[in-house]
């Protein structure tokens, strides 16, 4: 279907395209900028394609909990008096003396969606649901580029297109769940993304054999879930390392993911950034807290000594084949200790197998030519978590992620991300403030990651 037409006649000081967390951050930060200065307050406007708010829903079983202090929220570290703060969450669902009596400064992950899905209520006319932006360009004005405007296509749910106009763009869309090559998902291989919807479309009692394929987090807390949810069933899980590894969150280690720990791996050199991934790896990715490791290893001991197995544990095995037999699923595991192949039939296979990070360039298409790349291909990024351009335009392109190569283990992480909306949305107010005062000395901007 072609495009019916603008959709306002309002030039944007930005468009988010997503509306989770990261860019509802933003638009707190952007928010609480123009109550500082109502007479002029920051033209904002969100799109995001799912049809309600929603952050991980497949994902928020039963008890599990925060890997980030209750703190580390939309605003607090940007704004400690915010009223988008979770505390002011609890105090709006008169829940805050519950929440201190209890002693913890994880919440579960339940209630931690739904201080979101609150914050994303105060802000519902700032976005548009079930509209997905499907491509960004330049601004043209008699047929010639207008360097600092932007035109944003958004199609709606029924399929018509329309177009809007802004001076920045904050491209926040989330990360794409990734499979194995050659395995695609259906109704009884999973990706952990999909895996709460999938599993409440299926009869438990046809669940009797199931595998989880993975090593981190997501894999230990499906693996658990599966345990207690189907006592019938035997619950492989399949770790490409030898058992669990503990995620590091003693305070030293946490330190990783301090917002000043972005402007030293982003000025830092490369052998200091190499030693950021080499030396901290192990407090986000394919590690599992200790208190789930406990948990699963206790229920396999207790096993053992009732002598009645159901819970399975595959270690250095990897997947080789998967293959679809009527309503089961064949399984083709290879351990890495000796080559030796098994086969598994499984009703349910999940991988938790990660995510690939954003990618720009889907959205920004030919326009992406103008952005440059360092010499592994990848974006050039501002400091202000802008793309360089290559030319002499004067929008902006934020990304809300996708940038761990320029800012470090956080980018695309819960931990700072109040305060890098609010230096998203402080370049964005100062980038205007220079534009309408027409100044000829620039505001001053940290230099590109090389």
């Amino acid at each position: 279907m072609g495009i019916t037409g603008r959709r306002s006649q309002e030039i944007y000081d930005v468009v988010g395209i997503g509306f989770g967390p990261s860019n509802l951050s933003l638009a707190i930060a952007l928010e609480e900028h123009g109550a500082s200065a109502p007479q002029h307050p920051v033209r904002t406007h969100f799109f995001e394609r799912q049809p309600t708010f929603g952050w991980h829903r497949n994902m928020l079983l039963p008890s599990t909990t925060m890997q980030i202090s209750f703190l580390k929220d939309l605003a607090t570290f940007r704004n400690p008096l915010s009223r988008f703060s979770f505390i002011s969450y609890l105090h709006a669902s008169n829940r805050l003396v519950q929440f201190v009596n209890n002693q913890d400064f994880f919440p579960t992950r339940q209630e931690f969606h739904q201080y979101l899905e609150w914050a994303a209520a105060g802000l519902s006319d700032r976005v548009t649901y079930g509209a997905e932006v499907t491509s960004i360009r330049p601004a043209t004005e008699a047929g010639s580029r207008t360097p600092d405007l932007l035109e944003i296509e958004v199609r709606d749910s029924d399929g018509t297109t329309s177009v809007v106009t802004a001076r920045n763009v904050a491209i926040s869309t989330g990360l794409v769940p990734r499979l194995p090559e050659g395995v695609t998902s259906d109704e009884r291989v999973w990706h952990s993304s999909e895996f709460l919807s999938r599993f409440n479309a299926q009869a438990p009692d046809d669940l009797k054999s199931v595998a989880v394929v993975g090593a981190g987090q997501s894999a230990a807390e499906i693996t658990r879930f599966l345990h207690d949810s189907l006592p019938h069933a035997q619950v492989s899980a399949v770790i490409p390392s030898y058992g669990y590894s503990i995620a590091d969150d003693t305070p030293f280690a946490n330190q990783v993911f301090d917002p000043g720990a972005v402007d030293e791996y982003y000025f830092g050199t490369e052998r200091a950034r190499d030693a950021f991934w080499r030396y901290h790896r192990n407090t986000n990715y394919s590690v599992v807290d200790a208190d789930v490791i406990r948990d699963l290893y206790q229920r396999s001991y207790d096993e053992q000594v009732r002598g009645s197995r159901r819970l399975h544990f595959r270690n250095l095995t990897r997947v080789a084949e998967v293959e679809r037999a009527g309503s089961r699923t064949r399984v083709v595991l290879r351990s890495l200790l000796d080559e030796r192949t098994e086969e598994l039939a499984v009703d349910a296979l999940v991988f938790a197998s990660g995510y690939d990070g954003l990618d720009p360039a889907r959205l920004l298409g030919d326009f992406d030519r103008h952005f440059l790349r360092d010499a592994t291909g990848r974006h050039r990024v501002e400091r202000d978590y802008r793309l360089v351009t290559a030319s002499g335009l004067t929008c902006g392109v934020y990304l809300q992620g996708g940038t761990e190569h320029t800012h470090g283990l956080s980018s695309a992480l819960l931990s700072n991300i109040a305060i890098r909306s609010g230096e998203i949305a402080d370049s964005i107010v100062l980038r205007r403030t220079e534009r309408e005062l027409g100044s000829a000395c620039p505001v001053e901007v940290a230099p590109s990651a090389a």
